[in-house]
């Protein structure tokens, strides 16, 4: 295993395409593909022994597919960083997704740069979309029952950093306001949303009109 290297499981039941992107990540300085199968039961039983870092699943699969997939193998490694490999024929499916706890999306004819940006991102712990389909996954899939509950202009700045990457303590910073204070707005936001985690977070603020990608 290389050192400091971001350790990567692929799951796709596309060899062909399974096997250009493992061709593709293993070009990529600082990135070590340690698994990869067509297989998601290959997989959950992989994560039994050994936790990469991040994890790129396809989502239709047979057998069992990628949401079944991510919601067995968050249960074995809740901190398990997962990114959906999508194509726009997947849209049903993305909400799943984003409830099974996907860290984000990155569509399948995206570029290398696009991939390892992604990568990146989520190892670093934040949350990445292709522009495309955040946009469709915010107009398409999740229910804005919530957006009544009106944010505060506090509770606009924090979503918006939040949305944007920063962690608490970097908004703390930002806003020059305390940890437990930033954690108290957090907890409105989510609440006022009615969201579960921080993917569906993002995709709520932009189809309400609160945050803008590009």
């Amino acid at each position: 295993m290389k050192i400091n290297s971001i350790t990567i499981a692929v799951v796709d039941d596309h060899d062909l395409f399974r096997e250009g992107l493992l061709l593709v990540l293993n070009q990529i300085d600082g990135f070590e593909v340690i698994f990869d199968s067509a297989d998601g039961n290959q997989c959950i039983e992989f994560v039994r022994h050994s936790i990469p870092d991040v994890v790129l699943m396809d989502i239709n699969m047979p057998i069992i597919d990628g949401v079944e997939t991510t919601k067995k193998i968050l249960k074995l490694s809740p901190n398990l960083k997962i990114i959906a490999l999508s194509m726009f024929a997947d849209l049903l499916h993305y909400s799943q997704m984003i409830h099974a706890g996907v860290k984000g999306f990155v569509q399948k004819k995206a570029t290398k740069y696009e991939l390892q940006q992604a990568i990146n991102e989520v190892y670093k712990g934040g949350n990445y979309f292709s522009q495309e389909i955040l946009q469709m996954v915010a107009f398409h899939s999740i229910n804005s029952s919530h957006s009544l509950n009106r944010l505060t202009n506090r509770e606009c700045d924090v979503l918006d950093l939040v949305c944007k990457g920063f962690t608490s303590q970097e908004i703390s910073e930002k806003l020059s306001i305390s940890i437990k204070t930033v954690e108290v707005h957090r907890g409105n936001i989510f609440s006022k949303a009615g969201v579960r985690n921080t993917a569906e977070l993002i995709i709520w603020a932009v189809k309400n009109n609160y945050f803008t990608i590009g």
